[in-house]
């Protein structure tokens, strides 16, 4: 790591004995791999960037098909005008989803017959962690729709909508040219109770070609309202089967928390056998289905809480100011948000923070009309515990171990080889058996002087 040239020797030797010791992995760890979105085959992103009452939310457009036949249909709060909607980076997502992905991570034991430094240390280290405000009104008596404002932003034009009853905007809709599937009237009849506008997009296809983009560019709305919350039952319409849907939501407070529907920590934090490093997407595809089965399937997940201006592993680097910008992220030149977030002195090695007003909480729901009949009601909290998916491997030292406490780190090793099946047969429903194999096999692989039957560690022969 970059940090280690701002070290002294003195303080090498330290982290190299602190290395022992699971409190110290930060140091001397680094990431290997990440479990973004790329593993979810139906993947909706949603960005959230909320301070107050205001919203500024991000969707990405992972449409599938022509083109022409795109369009999407939103229910906000209140009628938005043209300054209020624009067209993302498409990498601005990407850059959130590498950030905060739950992260493999790998460490190498230390020879545990090195002689120890003289000196002790008795101090851890911590982390410390709208120009259409004219717009004209189209009334239909019959069908009891209302076109609040009508603009063009970029290769999208849009509509925003207020309607009296779902059936009547669901005709509105397809009588102009708006391709909606059926069992829509059902689901939009709960927004038009709430007195909830349509924010509904489609491509100008002229515009979308001069753009010169091959996909569909993340649209961008920002809004005031004490409503903290994200429709997705409409979401639904097309959903025959279970749906991912991960958002990235972007606070100067804390963590955040869907309030309607428990919101637990992802299984993280556990030491898991070294040859999943070749198999780290099935791995944790496995592991949020056993969890998400385990739970009751009514439960979002937490797979990242952290502040903006730190990561450890870091998966990717920070969002830079400007990137933070591009996603929505309004406050940042907000002196007045300082007192928020009270950070210690940095120690002279280290680089300052990006920032430290920006907190993020990356949020994992699968659903389906079933398990999630309401829409996701969210509470911004002070809490700024840090918390991230991150799953360890940690290889046996490899050299020549002559002295006592070689021989005995050796005598722990199939204790720990054990563990770490178990562990992994638990977080996947894994067959322990294969998983053993499968450990047999890949640390049969590398040379050990003193390893001269590898089936013993777990009593197999």
């Amino acid at each position: 790591m970059k940090i280690f040239r701002f070290l002294t020797p003195l303080l090498l030797t330290i982290v190299a004995v602190f290395c022992f010791a699971p409190a110290a992995w930060a140091f001397c760890g680094f990431y290997v791999a990440k479990a973004d979105t790329k593993l979810y085959n139906k993947a909706s992103q949603v960005v959230i960037a909320r301070n107050g009452d205001r919203t500024v939310l991000t969707m990405a457009n992972d449409y599938q098909g022509e083109v022409k036949d795109f369009a999407i249909v939103v229910p906000v709060p209140t009628v938005l005008q043209k300054d209020q909607v624009r067209v993302a980076l498409p990498n601005i997502i990407e850059r959130l989803d590498a950030f905060s992905a739950p992260r493999l991570v790998e460490y190498f034991d230390p020879d545990p017959c090195a002689p120890l430094p003289v000196f002790s240390l008795n101090r851890s280290f911590t982390q410390t962690a709208a120009v259409n405000n004219a717009a004209f009104q189209i009334s239909d008596g019959d069908l009891g729709v209302t076109v609040e404002a009508s603009f063009n932003v970029d290769e999208y034009d849009i509509v925003i909508l207020s309607a009296k009853e779902s059936g009547g905007l669901e005709t509105w809709l397809t009588q102009n040219g708006y391709k909606i599937p059926q069992g829509a009237k059902q689901l939009l009849q709960p927004y038009i109770r709430s007195s909830m506008k349509f924010f509904v997009a489609k491509v100008n296809l002229d515009k979308f070609e001069e753009s010169g983009y091959q996909l569909l560019r993340p649209l961008q709305i920002s809004y005031q309202s004490p409503k903290f919350m994200l429709p997705i039952r409409l979401g639904m319409i097309n959903a025959k089967t279970e749906q991912d849907l991960i958002v990235y939501i972007l606070s100067p407070q804390g963590e955040a928390q869907i309030t309607n529907y428990r919101t637990v920590k992802i299984p993280s934090n556990v030491n898991i056998p070294v040859f999943i490093k070749n198999e780290f997407g099935e791995f944790y595809k496995s592991l949020f289905q056993t969890a998400y089965t385990k739970e009751g399937k009514r439960v979002g997940f937490l797979e990242y809480a952290w502040d903006m201006g730190s990561c450890d592993p870091c998966a990717a680097d920070p969002l830079t100011q400007e990137e933070l910008k591009e996603a929505g992220v309004f406050w940042l030149n907000d002196n007045s948000l300082s007192k928020l977030t009270k950070v210690k002195p940095i120690r002279k090695f280290a680089p300052p923070p990006l920032n430290s007003n920006v907190f993020i909480s990356r949020l994992h729901v699968r659903y389906t009309r079933d398990t999630f009949p309401e829409d996701l009601i969210f509470l911004q909290t002070a809490n700024r515990e840090l918390f991230q998916g991150r799953y360890v491997l940690q290889y046996p030292f490899e050299g020549e171990l002559k002295c006592e406490a070689g021989k005995e780190y050796k005598r722990s090793l199939p204790k720990r080889f054990e563990q770490e099946a178990q562990t992994l047969a638990k977080l996947t429903n894994g067959n322990i058996q294969d998983i053993r194999n499968k450990m047999k096999l890949s640390v049969g692989n590398l040379t050990y002087s003193w390893l001269e039957n590898v089936q013993s560690w777990f009593g197999l022969d």
